[in-house]
């Protein structure tokens, strides 16, 4: 993918933050139709150029027909975030709701996940019970503000910010005039 080859060839660190996308959306979610009712989009369309999309990244893409709130699952990010080998969790969360259609805002969904990618389960359901990365999340979504970020993925480099699937050159473009150093090695 683009930020991991970036990664690899700029000494840069890659920070990711939580975005508010469809904070309203109800936790039994709701159909795509639904969610873009009254927009005049070709839901079939949207899902056909997204999985094109996907497939240039090398990412699977299944067939989802609903969305789902998200809130959950960024805490759980970022609980996982502070456990050992807790960064693969972002790739099963990615995976469970583009791929598999499983709904994030479901407590025992995301801690079926935490357990299949072998982290402690009975810890993750007592952080997300307690909402003990509610703090953290909020910090990204008013962060997200204040650099007037609408929408997913937003690049950040420096003082200048890049919005949407854009290609790596771009991506790169906008770290290199940030002041990232190339890796020599």
């Amino acid at each position: 993918m683009r930020i991991e080859r970036l990664e690899a060839a700029y000494d840069i660190e890659v920070v990711y933050r939580h975005f508010p996308l469809h904070p309203e959306t109800p936790d039994a979610g709701l159909t795509l139709e639904e969610l873009f009712a009254g927009r005049n989009l070709d839901v079939p369309r949207m899902q056909s150029e997204m999985a094109e999309r996907m497939a240039e990244e090398g990412l699977e893409y299944g067939t989802r027909t609903r969305t789902y709130n998200s809130r959950l699952a960024q805490e759980l990010g970022c609980w996982a975030d502070t456990r050992e080998g807790g960064a693969r969790i972002h790739d099963d969360l990615f995976r469970a709701y583009f791929v598999d259609d499983v709904n994030l805002a479901d407590i025992d969904n995301l801690v079926g996940l935490v357990a299949r990618a072998g982290l402690d389960a009975t810890d993750a359901r007592v952080a997300l019970e307690e909402r003990r990365f509610r703090e953290q999340v909020d910090a990204d979504w008013a962060r997200s503000a204040e650099l007037g970020i609408t929408g997913v993925p937003t690049f950040v480099a420096g003082i200048r910010g890049l919005v949407g699937a854009q290609p790596y050159e771009a991506i790169e473009r906008l770290v290199v005039e940030a002041g990232a150093v190339q890796r020599t090695s």
